[in-house]
């Protein structure tokens, strides 16, 4: 028998009620295990990880600015008297790869591009002694090198910027020599697939069998066009939602759970 506080009294048939907090905290809950389930399975098959760099590995400009860096780019044109070459926009957009991309779409493969990339290239050199380790990174890229799984970098920044965090980090050896980033044919760039396809082709990995891990909208598009399964990495809430709404379906907020599996596999 079923004894109901008094007051609480009602005809028919005894039923459970289910407000709408409860259905959206079964939905949240649902949503979660599948999130992990689904991290678990892209972790599982993976054979080969190719890494973005700046983001899941570090933070590159953390201690200097890529505001400044950005800023620079705009003065070393305008003393080459071209201050008219960018917009309004362009010029304090805050962004050097933004400053990049204008150029470049104006005069692709010119000499003013080549020696706009070296000088971006050499101020990416100078932030990495101030970049900040991504939380859980390190001992994930050697649990996952530990347990025979290959890695590669593929990003936008570059490739000398990127070899020297990792042998600074004494993790070179996890990625080397596989280490594909920007060249001068910017075009090449993600979202455009051409890094991603070079690492895979290298290491003789069929698509199906890597998985991409990176923090920006052109991560997930260059690994949709290369048929290579995405992880996202958001360090905050913006991210993640720019994330979501390019497509990806798997992100974490936190290397850290990617790091519990990778080790789940080390067990025997």
């Amino acid at each position: 028998m079923v004894r109901r506080p008094l007051g609480n009294h009602h005809d028919g048939p005894d039923t459970l009620l289910v407000t709408s907090d409860m259905r959206q905290t079964q939905k949240a809950t649902s949503d979660t295990r599948t999130e992990a389930a689904d991290l678990r399975e892209v972790i599982t098959r993976a054979r080969v990880v190719l890494w973005d760099f700046d983001g899941p590995i570090c933070r590159l400009f953390a201690g200097h600015s890529a505001a400044g860096v950005a800023e620079g780019l705009v003065k070393w044109l305008e003393g080459q008297g071209l201050r008219d070459l960018l917009t309004e926009s362009e010029r304090e957009s805050l962004d050097p790869h933004i400053v990049l991309d204008a150029v470049d779409q104006r005069h692709p493969g010119s000499e003013l591009v080549a020696l706009l990339e070296q000088r971006l290239t050499r101020e990416e050199l100078k932030a990495v002694d101030k970049a900040w380790p991504t939380a859980y990174a390190d001992a994930l890229i050697r649990t996952w090198t530990a347990v025979g799984v290959r890695l590669a970098v593929t990003t936008n920044n570059s490739p000398l910027a990127a070899s020297e965090y990792l042998e600074g980090r004494e993790l070179l050896e996890c990625f080397a020599p596989h280490l594909y980033g920007r060249t001068q044919d910017l075009h090449l760039r993600k979202p455009h697939p051409h890094c991603l396809n070079r690492a895979l082709l290298a290491m003789g990995s069929a698509p199906s069998d890597a998985l991409m891990i990176g923090d920006a909208p052109s991560d997930f598009i260059a690994a949709r066009k290369a048929g290579v399964p995405f992880l996202g990495y958001a360090r905050n809430e913006l991210k993640e939602k720019r994330l979501r709404e390019a497509g990806a379906t798997t992100v974490v907020n936190s290397l850290e759970p990617v790091l519990e599996e990778v080790r789940l596999r080390r067990e025997p």
